[in-house]
This record gives C-alpha cells, sequence and structure tokens, in this order.
C-alpha cells in the first residue's frame, strides 16, 4: 500500500513526541508499505513566529509572513528526519519547492493548483521514507504562500490525491471526530464514521479536528480519510460518502470563536448595495458567513455579516474607505462574538430538530444574535462569553433525544 500521514503540531511537539511519531512511521514502513508523511510546525511554533512578527511589524505584508511562517514546517521535517535515521531507517525530508506543490498567489489562504509527484516516487523507489512540509507551496512568482491554519491538512490529502494513495490517515491529539469538543463537552462521543458533506460542514463551522479544505479535496477524489490519534492506537474516524445509518438527529456541535461581526449601517435602502458591499469583501479575498439585513427605514437599512477575525482590519479598513460611495451612515464591529452549530445530515428528515436547538438555547437563557441554516446544519451567533454553556446545553439536548430514538 502507498500510505500519507499527517502529524499535526502538538504530536511532534518536542522531541520524546518526534522519537515516538519516528516509530510509528518506521513502524508503517516495515509492515510492507510506501509512506508519505506531511508535517506541521512544532507545538506552538508558528504561534511563536506570528507573535516575533508581531513586535517588529504588527502589520506586516501577508507575502513576508508567509516567508516567515513556512520555516516551522522546514524544522519538522528535518528534524523527523533526522529522527527515523537515527533509529536505522531511511527517510529524506522535502519542502514545498523541493516537491512541486503549485499554488495560486494568493499570500496566507493560497489553494493547492498542482502537485507534482515524480520527485516523491523517485524517492520513494529509492527505499526512503518521504517527510513533506505541510501547510504550504509555491505561487507562479516563486514566492512561497501557505493554505490558511490548519493547512496541513490539505497537503496531506492533496498529496494523497495526486499519489493515488490507498490511505490518507490524519494523526492528531484526540482519537477522532467527536460529537463536540471533548475539552469542553465531557460527554462527547467519538464517531466511527461521518460522511464528507457533515465534516465538511463541522470543520468549516469551527471544529478544529479537520482543515475544511482538506474535505472538500478528500470528497472530490474519493481519498480514503481517517482521523486518528499519534498518542494511542484506536481505531479512530472514518471520513467517507456513506455511513451506516445511525438513529441520530445531529452529528455533531461546532463552536468557532475565531469571528467578528460586521454592521454596515444606515445603508440606503435600494437596489445593488448588498452587491457592492460584497463585491468589495470579496476583492479584498475576505470570506463572509452569516449575512442580515434589517428592515428599511427612513429609505436606510442596515447590513450586518460575520468574517474571520484575521480578516477584520482588512475588511473594516476597506468599508471606511468605500463609505461614502456604499451610503452608509457608520461602519461598527463586534470581536466579541462566537458561532454555535449543529450538523446532521438526519435533519433535513426531522422538522423538530431546530425547535429543540432553540429551546436549548432558550434553557441556556442564551440570547441569538443571528441565524444561519441549511439541510445539514443550523449556525447561530451568539456572545463568546456564552459559548461553552450553550455548546454543552445543545450536546445534552441532542444526545437524549438519539438515546430516546434508539429505545423507539
Amino acid at each position: 500500500m502507498l500510505v500519507v500521514q499527517k502529524y499535526g503540531g502538538s504530536s511532534v511537539a518536542d522531541a520524546e513526541r518526534v522519537f515516538n511519531v519516528a516509530r510509528r512511521i518506521m513502524k508503517t514502513k516495515e509492515e510492507g508499505n510506501d509512506v508519505v508523511v506531511v508535517l506541521s510546525a512544532q507545538g506552538k511554533t508558528t504561534d511563536g513566529l506570528i507573535a516575533k512578527a508581531k513586535e517588529i511589524n504588527p502589520k506586516a505584508s501577508r507575502r513576508e509572513m508567509d516567508m516567515l511562517l513556512v520555516t516551522g514546517e522546514q524544522q519538522s521535517v528535518a528534524l523527523m528526519a533526522m529522527a527515523i535515521n537515527a533509529l536505522g531507517g531511511r527517510a529524506v525530508s522535502l519542502n514545498a519547492v523541493q516537491v512541486g506543490i503549485e499554488t495560486t498567489n494568493n499570500y496566507s489562504n493560497a489553494r493547492i493548483r498542482k502537485i507534482h509527484s515524480e520527485r516523491i516516487e523517485n524517492e520513494l523507489e529509492r527505499g526512503n521514507i518521504v517527510l513533506v512540509t505541510g501547510f504550504q507551496g509555491v505561487n507562479m512568482l516563486g514566492d512561497m504562500t501557505t493554505l490558511g491554519r490548519g493547512g496541513s491538512d490539505t497537503s496531506a490529502v492533496a498529496l494523497a490525491a495526486a499519489l493515488n494513495a490507498d490511505i490518507c490517515e490524519i494523526y492528531t491529539d484526540v482519537e477522532g471526530v467527536y460529537t463536540a469538543d471533548p475539552r469542553v463537552v465531557k460527554d462527547a462521543r467519538k464517531l466511527d464514521e461521518i460522511s464528507y458533506d457533515e465534516m465538511l460542514e463541522l470543520a468549516s463551522l469551527g471544529a478544529k479536528v479537520l482543515h475544511c479544505r482538506s474535505v472538500e479535496v478528500a470528497k472530490k477524489y474519493n481519498v480514503k480519510l481517517v482521523v486518528r490519534s499519534s498518542l494511542s492506537d484506536a481505531e479512530g474516524t472514518e471520513v467517507k460518502e456513506e455511513c451506516k445509518m445511525e438513529r441520530m438527529l445531529v452529528s455533531g456541535v461546532a463552536a468557532d470563536k475565531n469571528v467578528s461581526r460586521i454592521s454596515v449601517l444606515g445603508v440606503k435602502d435600494e437596489p445593488g448595495k448588498a452587491f457592492e458591499i460584497f463585491d468589495l469583501m470579496a476583492k479584498e479575498k475576505v470570506s463572509v458567513d452569516i449575512i442580515l439585513q434589517s428592515n428599511g427605514y427612513d429609505g436606510r437599512q442596515d447590513i450586518s455579516f460575520t468574517i474571520g477575525q484575521d480578516d477584520l482590519d482588512i475588511a473594516i479598513k476597506a468599508l471606511e474607505e468605500n463609505k461614502e460611495r456604499l451610503t452608509a451612515q457608520e461602519i461598527a464591529y463586534d470581536n466579541n462574538v462566537a458561532k454555535l452549530s449543529i450538523v446532521g445530515a438526519g435533519m433535513a428528515s426531522n422538522p423538530g430538530v431546530a425547535a429543540m436547538f432553540f429551546e436549548a438555547m432558550y434553557d441556556s437563557g442564551v440570547n441569538i444574535q443571528m441565524i444561519s441554516t441549511s439541510e445539514i446544519k443550523i449556525t447561530v451567533l451568539i456572545a463568546e462569553k456564552d459559548i461553552d454553556e450553550a455548546m454543552v446545553a445543545v450536546h445534552d439536548k441532542f444526545k437524549i433525544a438519539s438515546v430516546n430514538m434508539r429505545r423507539d
């Protein structure tokens, strides 16, 4: 088999864990497999690099930030190669340029366009374990780019697709995909399997176990994807197209605290104003999520929407510069908000799900600011201070409901 493995930063945080992962990789190789491994930066290395950058220039360009941040993964693969070689194995470390991982030009949030597999295939033929830097690529200008936080997952799945690998294993510090964050919800349950669509929604809504674009790639190229722990031999969770029918109303509850709400107040109530606002956000490469447009008053209206906190400065700057053209009276924002979501393929056929969700919020005394829905998700925007309590309450509500369903 050709196996692609990815190890997160916590899995290789120190020398002891590096050697633990090295032995796991070597065991996979000794079982007769070809092995390609994608690594994230060690522990809090990326956060440390960001802090260093802010000491020098709090408003550094995205290009220079990418040049800095890619060094974390290069450190990881080099150290892992040294560990494997020290244990008697054969490994070679490669960065994105050496592999040929071509991306778009969007610094800090690039997308993979093409992966050249020749170098990796040649190294595998020589009997080497191939260690590849995650989270990064190179654009048409020859500049280093990064794929966004958590992008090493996408690197691994894209490599698995390009190499036609038999399986892609994502190793992390938890034993798989849970019905909620087990660090917040103590009785969260590990799922044996979950569909691509459900996992994609959970990932995009704040569940940190997988990068959302990695799930997109896995679904598109039908990559066999498994999430498991690097610290145990637990089976993990398989992400796949179709799952066994479990009698559950929802598959998971997700929270995202990396959210800001922007309100464009007092915009003229006339056709085209929403287009102008969101066209401006698109040109600034700012992704928009929940949108709320108020009823008109005195010929004006308010338009509110949520974005990631990392994009807040860019978005506010663009809106302020175009405030007169947008006919806005005021641009306001709020950083003290968070998104809470429930996801489940069974929601569409269970009309009581929304009522149960909002009942749990009411019972917790949590006020809802904005709402967004689809066939398999409901998302609400609430105060950040309420997010953990609300997550526990919602998880408890649907856990009890699922138990009752299984008894019927």
